[in-house]
């Protein structure tokens, strides 16, 4: 048997029926119905006409009531009459006249919304930088939010990117990536708030997470040689400057204290001179006195300091015209450190003596054979 073969001969989906079905019934009263309101009808116009004016009833009814809203506890509703704003209403259940004659904004004014920044930026030191933050926002006042300002989430996104870049553009790479680094979402944060209070956008940042601050990965390796290239200038010059603090200061030593022996030598150099001056003129004073005596005691003086210099010393034995010749300057070297076999460094006692004794024997033998 064929699907379409139903044991008697039939088709089961074609519909044999003479009479119209309840759903016929029911589409041609309401057309009938409506064409009596619109007066399109030729019979029956008592009836048609009591339908019409209860279908009126009807759908002034429900129009009445789609001005019947909800307000939640977290969302405030803004009502607004031919577009411009009437008021503000409260949580709970209300009603407003319908459309198109008011519309109500329910604003959320208690979630926290957030979207995602990704952007690559430049910074102070001209260097390109990543950054990925979340930023988590309210929507605090539904009117402001609703009238202010046109698209106030798409102007938020703007204005982020804007304080983002002014943070960004005024400080090095470098510090962004250290030390700074927890400084960037409270200042974006802080100026980003500060424009949309300016604009009157209705939104409140409550925070700014930070993911990602780094370099992009296009120049990550070209950043990384510069980086490296700078930390070894760094290096260099930390040498360098190390260096000069060493030498300079040890300079700047050893020039103060050749200056101050300078000035020392003077000095002493000009009392020296002082005194002798001033001894000069105190002998000239007791030259004037008594010339012979000083001159003489001069003479004394200059001959004692001569002989008391001298390594030889001559003595004249009474008229005898012999010469004792005493070798004293080899005896003093004899008896200097250094010049002894000893191990202290002195003459023997034995070999001193004794030299010295056999030369003042044969001194005084050669002048018996003289005087005879």
């Amino acid at each position: 048997m064929a699907w379409n073969d139903s044991g008697n001969g039939k088709d089961p989906w074609k519909n044999e029926d003479q009479g119209p079905t309840d759903l016929d019934k029911i589409f041609n009263n309401w057309r009938r119905r409506f064409r009596g309101i619109v007066g399109g009808g030729s019979g029956g116009g008592g009836a048609s006409s009591s339908g019409g004016y209860v279908l009126v009833i009807v759908l002034l009814i429900v129009w009445i009531a789609t001005g019947w809203y909800k307000i939640d506890q977290a969302e405030l509703g803004v009502e607004q009459r031919f577009g411009a704003y009437t008021v503000t209403k409260m949580p709970g259940l209300r009603w407003h006249m319908p459309f198109p004659i008011e519309t109500v904004d329910i604003v959320n004014v208690e979630a926290v919304n957030e979207y995602q920044f990704r952007n690559e930026m430049l910074t102070a030191d001209e260097q390109y930088v990543l950054i990925d933050m979340v930023v988590q926002y309210r929507r605090t006042d539904p009117f402001k939010f609703s009238f202010l300002v046109e698209d106030p989430e798409i102007t938020l996104q703007d204005v982020t990117e804007s304080a983002l870049r002014g943070v960004v553009g005024t400080s090095s790479l470098e510090l962004l990536i250290g030390e700074r680094r927890a400084q960037i979402p409270l200042r974006t944060q802080e100026e980003l708030q500060n424009t949309l209070s300016d604009y009157g956008a209705g939104i409140t940042v409550t925070s700014i997470n930070l993911s990602v601050v780094d370099y992009p990965d296009s120049v990550k390796e070209a950043v990384d040689d510069t980086q490296k290239a700078r930390n070894d200038r760094d290096k260099t010059k930390l040498e360098a400057t190390t260096y000069a603090n060493g030498i300079i200061p040890r300079a700047r030593g050893a020039a103060q204290r050749v200056l101050q022996d300078a000035e020392a030598y003077r000095d002493r150099a000009i009392a020296d001179a002082d005194g002798e001056a001033a001894r000069f003129e105190a002998l000239l004073v007791e030259y004037q006195k008594a010339p012979r005596v000083t001159r003489d005691r001069l003479y004394i003086e200059a001959i004692e300091e001569v002989y008391g210099r001298s390594t030889k010393v001559i003595l004249d034995s009474e008229g005898s015209g012999n010469m004792i010749y005493l070798p004293i300057d080899k005896l003093m070297e004899r008896r200097q450190p250094g010049n002894s076999g000893s191990p202290d460094g002195r003459a023997s006692d034995s070999q001193v003596p004794q030299a010295s004794s056999d030369a003042v024997n044969r001194d005084i033998s050669r002048e018996r054979r003289t005087r005879q």
